[in-house]
């Protein structure tokens, strides 16, 4: 149980400190994205509320732009540049 709490906290570390989408830690770390959702909501939530508290506002950012960084893809794609 310790390890997956350890994992959890590496997890929510890298992603403040990158910055980064659960899609992009998920592949960081060679996990599934439903992997990483489910220890940064539930696990981290439990072993340390106060860095899950930090990350939940995170990933909320990163819902709210979810839309907008779709629609910049889809326009890449429509003008052959790369990803």
């Amino acid at each position: 149980m310790q390890e997956l709490e350890n994992r959890a906290r590496e997890l929510a570390v890298y992603m403040l400190e990158h910055g980064a989408t659960v899609r992009s830690t998920a592949e960081a770390f060679g996990v599934s994205k439903s992997t990483v959702h489910k220890e940064l909501t539930q696990r981290l939530e439990r072993c340390s509320p106060g860095l899950y508290h930090e990350v939940r506002a995170l990933l909320d950012r990163n819902k709210a732009e979810r839309h907008l960084r779709g629609g910049m893809a889809t326009r890449r794609k429509y003008l052959g540049e790369e990803a």
